[in-house]
């Protein structure tokens, strides 16, 4: 499957309407099978367990800072069926916000309906600054603990209070398929009443002017981002927005991984280095 032109819009549309849109079937299934065989190893390698706290659940698994952990999810980020479509809904300057899976396991209750850009302080509603994206490595349903959405929310003019109740649908769709979402739509995941994992990998990102959830920089050893093709580490802030936004003293922070090549392998682009005083 390849989207056109016509189909990114359209998805981007239903982003801009109704605050979120679902990519059926978009990940290969060999990358499916490769992402749920790694998410167990890091489980099992990282002892990890549920948390204590109502927003990441009692009954849930979350592991962090995937694109520290393995090559295999490199491939998420740049993925050529998302994020087109989360470059017309941010712009192309658009970051790594963070990269995490989040496994709902049997007997979890449903997460409480939040937006993730209500920690930061515009009014609403606003142009969006985070652009979040879901993928299904199982089948998710309503059973099972689809991520809950309240379409259209994401125009209005305030968050959701913590905790209170609201009317929402899930957003059902089959394995490999993936949900898109501004990031001011009110959503949360959903309760699992099955025997079954629902296994998930939360894909961030957030425009080139809001600061990542995740510390990109830190986070990741930068002999690991090094390895990372020209557009992966631009999406993890080694880039600068708008010839301004991330610089080093008047460089591009990407020279401190190295000796990079001029073009961008992926795309045939020259490298952006020009500050905008320059164009001035």
């Amino acid at each position: 499957m390849v989207l056109d032109g016509a189909a990114l819009e359209e998805h981007a549309e239903a982003v801009a309407r109704d605050g979120y849109t679902i990519i059926e079937s978009a990940i290969e299934p060999d990358l499916v099978a490769a992402l749920r065989d790694d998410l167990r190893r890091l489980e099992d390698v990282y002892a990890i367990e549920p948390a204590s706290n109502s927003f990441e659940g009692s009954k849930t698994v979350r592991v962090y800072n995937l694109l520290a952990l393995g090559r295999v999810y490199e491939a998420i980020p740049v993925h050529q069926h998302v994020l087109p479509v989360v470059e017309r809904v941010l712009d192309r300057g658009c970051l790594v916000s963070s990269l995490s899976s989040i496994t709902i396991l049997p007997g979890e209750t449903a997460q409480p309906i939040h937006a993730d850009d209500q920690l930061i302080p515009l009014a609403k509603p606003h142009a969006p600054t985070v652009c979040n994206s879901m993928w299904a490595l199982a089948d998710f349903t309503e059973a099972n603990g689809a991520t809950r959405v309240i379409p259209g929310s994401h125009l209005a003019d305030h968050s959701p209070d913590y905790g209170a109740p609201y009317d929402s649908v899930p957003a059902e769709m089959s394995e490999g398929s993936v949900l898109i979402w501004h990031g001011s739509l009110w959503h949360g995941g959903g309760a699992n009443t099955t025997d079954e994992r629902r296994v998930g990998i939360a894909m961030n990102y957030c425009a080139g002017y809001i600061r990542q959830q995740e510390n990109q920089q830190l986070g990741i050893p930068r002999e690991v981002a090094a390895r990372f093709s020209p557009r992966l580490r631009e999406l993890c802030g080694y880039g600068i927005y708008r010839g301004l936004i991330g610089h080093i003293d008047k460089h591009d922070p990407a020279d401190m991984l190295g000796d990079l090549p001029d073009d961008d392998p992926d795309t045939g682009a020259a490298r952006q280095d020009a500050m905008v005083w320059d164009a001035i």
